[in-house]
């Protein structure tokens, strides 16, 4: 078993346990816990400062059933698979594999997935993902534009805890995920992302910011919270 620091330091443990663990070095922390983050599929361990790694990695080991007990309970990954259907951008489309194909293909209701049938959920991800960098940098662009602020870069990425984040210096990543969800949780998410353009908070101001682009964002940022978790068993 690994266990990795957010240092990116990481230590193997004797007792070999099976699963990794994700530690967490908190000034603020008064004892040790454990957490199951459901998103990243990973333990999660909180140290305090002044706790030795010996101490640490022994009340792992002593929890080391509870923490596969709870990792068993959690839904399991998904795969793309051929003949499924799924939601791209509020639409719904069927995984169609077919040999002859060149690349991916939305077409009739079908995304057409080409090449050998091991390598289909790969190759629906490349797709989602290029899809995700062209309409949500146009979809980005478009609300940057309404509240009169400077988009720089449009950035997708595979992030296990977050939809999205803005920098200080205009640019959004999001994760490309965001798609497979309805529009009204995209237009949110947009919406929610292009306003730390503006607003680098969660002030007041800044949800004033959100309602004027997406008036009913309540109801995305609701799916979100319930149901966006439902997004992360595509791995």
């Amino acid at each position: 078993m690994k266990i990795t620091l957010l240092t990116g330091r990481t230590f193997d443990i004797q007792a070999k346990l099976g699963f990794d663990i994700k530690i967490v070095k908190s000034p603020r922390a008064k004892r040790l816990t454990l957490r199951i983050d459901e998103k990243a599929h990973l333990p999660v361990l909180t140290v305090p400062r002044y706790c030795s790694g010996k101490k640490a990695f022994a009340f792992v080991d002593s929890h080391r059933d509870w923490i596969q007990n709870m990792l068993a309970r959690l839904p399991k990954a998904k795969h793309f698979s051929n003949g499924e259907q799924i939601s791209i951008f509020g639409e719904k489309y069927i995984i169609l594999h077919n040999e002859k194909q060149r690349g991916a293909l939305l077409k009739d209701g079908f995304l057409i997935i080409g090449g050998e049938p091991e390598f289909l959920h790969r190759r629906v991800c490349d797709f989602l993902k290029k899809l995700a960098a062209e309409k949500l940098t146009k979809l980005s662009l478009a609300a940057a534009q309404k509240i009169g602020c400077t988009l720089r870069k449009v950035t997708i990425k595979d992030t296990k805890s977050r939809w999205g984040s803005c920098s200080n210096k205009n640019n959004i990543n999001y994760n490309w995920r965001i798609i497979l969800a309805p529009c009204e949780v995209i237009e949110y998410l947009v919406c929610h992302e292009v306003s730390h353009l503006a607003h680098q908070d969660h002030s007041e101001t800044f949800w004033q910011c959100v309602s004027s682009l997406c008036p009913h964002y309540k109801e995305g940022q609701h799916w979100l919270k319930v149901r966006g978790k439902e997004l992360y068993r595509y791995l």
